[in-house]
């Protein structure tokens, strides 16, 4: 359809028929609002309505809209004709089939006319006789006649000769002229060829208004060149680009655009967009629909078994395998693979055999949630320990349930009942003192209560109603993996989901390959395995890392480039620094809705001060955050803690405490906030400050170097001089200095004197001997460690 200048709003409604208002309902469903009556209209705009009308207005058959294509003009008054000529009949009082007139009335007084054909099949219409030619008025009458084709003439043409098929052949013949209807005989026009090419156009532009075509849909993607997106739209170059200039924006055919601005000039030239999808190989490659609940069948429970060490982790399980292999079960136990299922009553369990809660925490921190149990053993004579804290703290940041076995009760030190008291301070209150954890009392050594501890965990599975679909293709959770000489890399997997077979191929992180052999705890090959049981296989490219999940693919040579594709992404990640929270970017988290809870891990020199301190911090929730510690301990912070924190994304937080090596170059590989105070009030008032968003330090510690203490000399006017050797960084002359002793800060002060041999030295860096004092302390023991630190000002 060409341009039409200013057609409006009003004057649509108008040729229409319509309202105003019902023209702009049509543009605010389809296109967009327009700003009042007055808006002049698009192109597009403009066909929009043309096509809604058309489609909402279907006529009954192509005689209508011949019938409408003449319209009568309002009655003129007319001439007194000459008495002696008969008036002819007017064609609505005439019956149908009728012959015409033979009174003297010429046949250039009648008009050949198409007329609408009767229902009853072959009647032909009767002729008709029409006012002047010259005082018609042609009505543009815009039906829309096709479904996505153009319009066939050639069909209407044929239509019409056989509606009035004499009076066409006698129109091609020339036989019929026409003649004006006042009386006069003025010279009469012939029915000519012409004007039957004029009416054609006349049909051929009619078209072109009505029967636009469909708008051609482009898929366009988040970035598009000038010259693809021409391609795309079935545009010249000159096009697109001349639209992008009418937008402000100069760009050649090769330059790329976005979808937004893409999307924009497609718009303006009249297609229809839809954003493409762009489906990864992952995507493609990697099944992860969502199973049917009618799929689902029950699988066994997985458990872990966590507590401190020596209370008895390895002594329960191999109880527990014992067990199994005298309930008759065959075979023994012939290799270990980190992972075994027993049989309890003909339901199956099975076991990480994982070296406590450190590898548990890995998995977390790689976002693998294997188990759905975690029993924690504790001895009866030692009760909680610092380990069993941690794994209660790991177990409830994993949030599985946690199930207690009171080893060792056949001791005669053996008290359960205050293990049970000592539980009660980290949430565990056991069911029979009216709580809901489980406690069951065990020896492992004497095999007593172990039948009942795996009922408890039958009967926790149970209520859990775990469930997985085994007929799918594989996926799971890589307990372990080792390079075996003979066999290649060899990894232990934890079926979660479907079925393994032997011969699949398998996807796990950047290792992939072919399940050439598979066994299981008992070294017995099998030929497949479903959800819950854990297998060994060897056939993959190399180790992968423990806690990675496993899939089970159909194309290899798509598995190959996706492992490509990741370890191309490990390598820019790797570079790319690590977003954690911490207490400068707390406030713009919160801001942004990233974070609504704020986990500490607080470690202290003792208990009193845990609780204290954990009390506090506690209260300084609000309505935007919520302040809650997940582990809190006494002693040094440690590998493990850095490892919580990091799982968890939380903010360590010590009091007179410090960290160890491990604990520091953890810190910094996970880039995990450590925060260590001397005052209760100064870590409360930073945090509050910090969840404000008016956090504003001046200075920053910064750690200069460690010496451990190796001699002490006392040395008369001068105090104990401390005989060191400098294990990193370096100790400098007038610094600050703090004694950590076990892990725990003793004195915090400044350097008195620093030699090296019998010179005063300016520093001396690692690796290397120097004797040297505390200001004002004196009590300075072998194996202490001497933190050197300054306090650097930040610059605002």
């Amino acid at each position: 359809m060409g341009t039409i200048d200013k057609y409006r709003v009003h004057e649509v409604a108008k040729d229409f028929g319509l309202s105003t208002r019902e023209i702009t309902e049509i543009l605010t469903n389809y296109a967009s609002t327009p700003k009042n009556h007055m808006q002049v209209l698009t192109d597009h705009e403009l066909s929009l309505i043309f096509d809604y009308l058309t489609q909402k207005h279907p006529v009954s058959g192509i005689q209508v809209i011949f019938a409408d294509t003449y319209k009568e003009p309002a009655a003129q008054p007319k001439p007194e004709a000459p008495r002696q000529q008969p008036q002819a009949p007017r064609a609505e009082n005439r019956p149908e089939n009728r012959p015409r007139p033979q009174n003297g009335v010429s046949p250039r007084q009648e008009q050949p006319r198409p007329q609408q054909a009767q229902p009853q099949g072959g009647a032909k219409p009767a002729q008709q006789n029409v006012q002047r030619p010259t005082t018609r008025v042609p009505q543009k009458k815009i039906v829309d006649t096709r479904k996505g084709g153009d319009v066939n003439l050639a069909k209407y043409d044929q239509r019409l000769e056989e509606l009035a098929p004499e009076r066409a052949s006698r129109m091609q013949q020339g036989k019929e002229k026409f003649r004006s209807n006042t009386g006069g005989r003025r010279g009469g026009v012939p029915f000519s060829s012409k004007r039957r090419q004029d009416e054609q156009e006349k049909m051929r532009r009619l078209q072109l208004e009505i029967a636009k075509k469909t708008p051609l849909k482009v898929q366009i993607p988040d970035e598009i060149s000038v010259g693809e997106l021409a391609s795309r739209m079935k545009k010249t170059g000159a096009e697109v680009v001349k639209v992008l200039m009418k937008n402000g924006i100069m760009a050649s055919l090769p330059q790329i655009i976005d979808y937004d601005t893409a999307a924009l000039v497609a718009m303006d030239l009249g297609c229809k967009v839809e954003k493409e999808v762009t489906v990864t190989i992952e995507e493609r490659l990697i099944d992860d629909h969502e199973d049917k609940p009618e799929d689902l069948v029950p699988r066994a429970p997985v458990v872990v078994v966590m507590g401190h060490v020596d209370h008895g982790k390895t002594s329960l399980l191999d109880a527990i395998r014992n067990t199994s292999v005298a309930s008759g079960e065959a075979g023994g136990i012939t290799q270990h693979i980190g992972a075994y299922q027993v049989q309890i009553n003909g339901k199956p369990i099975t076991f990480l055999d994982t070296p406590g809660h450190e590898a548990f925490t890995s998995m977390r921190a790689r976002g693998a949630m294997v188990t759905d149990i975690a029993i924690l053993v504790v001895a009866a004579e030692d009760g909680i320990k610092p380990q069993t804290v941690e794994s209660i703290n790991h177990a409830k940041a994993a949030d599985i349930p946690i199930i207690v076995a009171i080893n060792k009760i056949d001791k005669p030190e053996a008290n359960p009942d205050r293990v049970k008291q000592q539980l009660t301070e980290y949430g565990l209150v056991s069911e029979d003192w009216g709580g809901d954890t489980i406690c069951c009392p065990i020896s492992a050594k004497k095999n007593i209560g172990i039948d009942t501890l795996l009922e408890m965990v039958t009967l926790t599975a149970e209520m859990a109603e775990l469930k997985a679909n085994p007929n799918r293709a594989a996926q799971g959770t890589v307990i372990e993996a080792r390079l075996d000489k003979g066999r290649g890399p060899v990894a232990t997997l934890l079926v979660q989901n479907g079925t393994l077979n032997q011969g699949d191929i398998i996807i796990a992180g950047t290792a992939v390959g072919r399940v050439r052999t598979m066994v299981d705890s008992k070294g017995k090959r099998l030929e497949k395995a479903g959800p819950s049981v854990p297998v060994e296989i060897a056939g993959l490219s190399e180790a992968p890392s423990a806690g990675s999940t496993f899939h089970a693919v159909a194309d290899e040579r798509m598995a190959r480039e996706l492992v490509e594709q990741r370890k191309e992404e490990e390598k820019s990640k790797s570079s790319a620094p690590v977003q954690k929270v911490s207490l400068e970017n707390l406030f713009d988290q919160i801001q942004a809705g990233e974070r609504k809870e704020l986990a500490l891990i607080v470690k202290a020199d003792v208990q009193g001060s845990v609780e204290a301190v954990k009390a506090s911090l506690e209260k300084l929730s609000n309505e935007e955050v919520n302040v809650r510690v997940i582990h809190g301990g006494v002693g040094a912070v440690n590998e493990s803690d850095v490892m919580l924190a990091a799982t968890s994304n939380a903010i360590i937080v010590g009091f007179n405490v410090r960290p160890d090596a491990a604990a520091r170059d953890s810190a910094v590989r996970s880039n995990v906030d450590m925060r260590m105070y001397r005052v209760i009030y100064d870590c409360i008032d930073e945090i509050e400050a910090a969840m404000k968003g008016m956090l504003a330090p001046k200075f920053k510690e910064v750690v200069l170097g460690h010496a451990e203490v190796r001699q002490v000399y006392k040395v008369s006017g001068v105090g104990t001089v401390a005989g060191c050797y400098v294990q990193d960084g370096k100790i400098v002359r007038a610094c600050s200095v703090r004694v950590v002793r076990d892990g725990i800060v003793i004195h915090e002060g400044s350097l008195a004197s620093l030699k090296r041999f019998k010179d005063d030295a300016k520093e001396v860096a690692e690796n290397y001997e120097c004797g040297l004092t505390v200001e004002r302390f004196n009590d300075i023991k072998e194996g202490d460690i001497i933190e050197a630190f300054t306090m650097e000002e930040i610059k605002q």
